[in-house]
């Protein structure tokens, strides 16, 4: 069969207006999520064991629903926010609930890497808790920020193809309705070698923009 290049290349455009949009809005709830994750615990800044408990307890509520299963679950306040369940937008939603905890994660463990020396010095400089936070602790830890962010991004990128499997749009949609529904070889590879670029790419591009970061 002749591969339709203007479809797939739809698709291609749709997996990444997925992407975006679900990384920037999770960026937005995982970060914030993440630096309470810390600062709240015990011994750190703003210790609170009510805090940490409930915001520790949802985040691992989210993070142990399989994707598929939560995409499914959160149909109603998928159509509630955008108004439908199919297609590229709807797809959205369950991506950021799917991922904004993950994030939260990969942004507590890598504040958690940071030495407690730095806070320690920035304490007897007379920093502000807000001030500790924002600039001692999330620069000495932007490199390993950015190898999280770049890991959630991939991650992104495979919840997109999981997507297509109810309807969600993306190079997901494309493989399993024109490669494996109609038998379709040739598509089912050119998908899986986009998809295989792609995150090779952001890998690769994370790693470089955090060893340089490192040297800073």
């Amino acid at each position: 069969m002749l591969v339709d290049w203007a479809q797939i290349s739809e698709a291609l455009w749709e997996t990444i207006i997925m992407v975006t949009f679900s990384l920037l809005f999770a960026v937005v709830i995982g970060l914030p999520l993440g630096i309470l994750l810390v600062v709240t615990r015990k011994g750190h800044l703003w210790e609170n064991k009510y805090v940490f408990t409930v915001l520790n307890s949802v985040v691992n509520i989210f993070r142990s629903i399989p994707f598929i299963i939560l995409m499914v679950a959160v149909i109603p306040f998928t159509r509630l926010v955008v108004g439908t369940s199919i297609g590229t937008a709807a797809a959205i939603v369950p991506m950021v609930l799917f991922s904004g905890p993950y994030i939260a994660r990969l942004i507590e463990n890598s504040l958690l890497e940071v030495d407690p020396g730095v806070m320690e010095a920035a304490q007897a400089m007379g920093a502000t808790p807000r001030q500790i936070i924002t600039r001692f602790l999330i620069p000495e830890a932007l490199s390993s920020l950015m190898l999280g962010i770049t890991i959630a991004t991939i991650g992104l990128i495979g919840a997109s193809a999981m997507a297509g499997a109810v309807g969600g749009g993306g190079l997901g949609d494309l493989a399993i309705t024109f490669g494996y529904q109609r038998f379709d070889t040739m598509v089912m590879l050119i998908t899986v070698g986009i998809l295989v670029i792609m995150v090779q790419g952001l890998q690769s591009t994370g790693n470089i923009l955090s060893k340089k970061i490192r040297r800073r």
